[in-house]
């Protein structure tokens, strides 16, 4: 949030900026029109991680001291925190590494651990409250060698990032990039930008914004993901991806069909541009949400690998591999192709966009499950 607002510094008397009480972005343009159908690149600032419950104490006796509980929000599964290392950042930004000594994974509302700091003398600033995150070394770009997208094929290497978290932050750094092009464009002056808390507890900031009444009511929704690719079928480096659903429903069928229409133009006048349609019904997507609550939304996703942190997840599963903990990536030609699909999007949109007011559709059936994960985890919220 921090780097948004020395982001948006230098770009704020072009914008018009609101917050809402859950800290959800809204930006627009000045030189908006008031009555075309604004269109929103949508994406969340959260990246599953640790919040401290309970600080380590001065106190007590030498065992108990450098212990300290913390809960996690996002989804991991438990075989991923078996000693496992992470790292505690307090207030003045120093960082206190520190090993997972234990699990409960049915505590309420989200998992707790117990961690053992490795200098307990050091750990006073620590206070309840602060964030923790996976330990990993330094971020890094490199070639990869990635499987062949089809039987036959031969193996590709692959330019990656490998970062702490790549969602949603790669999504969201493509959206900066795309919204600061489309600034210069008269014909994008409808674009803005909407970006998200609380998105891997349930979606809670986006059901906020659309509950609270933040994102006009004509609005398109362009929501921007890191999704688990799947080498065969969402290959990394083939290509950012129009994600037509999840596991939970399609998105808007209009909005995601013209933006097929307009990126299969496109690349038949640049033969160099990849990009894949596919469902990637892995997980859920804030669009889904939007839907419920009757707002016309689709997903653009960069194809994601190690999802959440965790590498070789179905090898895990098996039992044929120990649960390791490693850098989320993406593509760099990916990532890039995505900037290229939203300049796309907005531009081709905007040609076709209603210059008036339109109702919003009717809510889904997914509203009733919207409503229960608001219920259950809207607490974050402020905290």
């Amino acid at each position: 949030m921090a780097w948004i607002d020395n982001w948006l510094e230098s770009r704020r008397t072009r914008l018009d900026i609101r917050r809402d009480d859950a800290g959800n972005y809204l930006i627009q343009r000045k030189d908006r029109s008031r009555t075309a159908r604004p269109i929103l690149l949508t994406a969340h600032l959260d990246h599953p991680a640790f919040i401290v419950l309970k600080a380590p104490s001065r106190k007590g006796p030498p065992r108990s001291r450098g212990v300290a509980t913390l809960e996690f929000r996002g989804g991991v599964h438990d075989a991923y925190f078996a000693k496992a290392r992470i790292e505690v950042v307090d207030y003045s930004g120093s960082r206190h590494a520190a090993t997972i000594t234990s699990l409960d994974a049915t505590a309420k509302p989200f998992k707790r651990v117990t961690v053992r700091f490795d200098a307990p003398a050091r750990t006073g600033a620590i206070a309840n409250g602060d964030l923790a995150r996976w330990l990993l070394g330094a971020p890094t770009i490199s070639l990869r060698d990635m499987p062949p997208v089809a039987a036959g094929d031969a193996p590709r290497s692959v330019r990656v990032i490998d970062t702490h978290a790549c969602d949603d932050l790669a999504a969201l750094a493509a959206a900066c990039a795309a919204f600061d092009r489309l600034l210069k464009l008269k014909s994008a002056a409808n674009v803005g930008m909407l970006l998200t808390v609380a998105e891997e507890v349930g979606f809670i900031g986006a059901i906020h914004a659309a509950r609270s009444g933040l994102i006009p009511k004509n609005a398109r929704l362009l929501c921007l993901e890191n999704s688990r690719s799947f080498p065969h079928d969402s290959p990394i480096g083939a290509g950012a991806i129009l994600r037509v659903g999840d596991r939970l429903s399609v998105f808007s069928p209009a909005l995601t069909n013209e933006l097929s229409t307009l990126f299969t133009a496109h690349a038949k006048r640049h033969p160099q541009f990849k990009w894949q349609r596919k469902l990637m019904a892995g997980g859920a997507c804030e669009a889904t949400a939007f839907a419920a609550y009757g707002l016309e939304s689709t997903c653009l996703c960069l194809p994601l690998g190690n999802y959440h942190n965790m590498s070789e997840i179905d090898d895990v599963a098996r039992g044929k591999r120990p649960a390791i903990i490693a850098h989320e990536f993406v593509a760099l030609s990916d990532y890039h192709g995505l900037i290229e699909m939203l300049q796309v999007a907005v531009t081709g949109l905007a040609k076709t966009a209603a210059t008036t007011r339109t109702k919003r559709t009717a809510s889904t059936p997914h509203r009733s499950l919207m409503e229960s994960l608001y219920a259950k985890h809207s607490c974050v919220l402020g905290g």
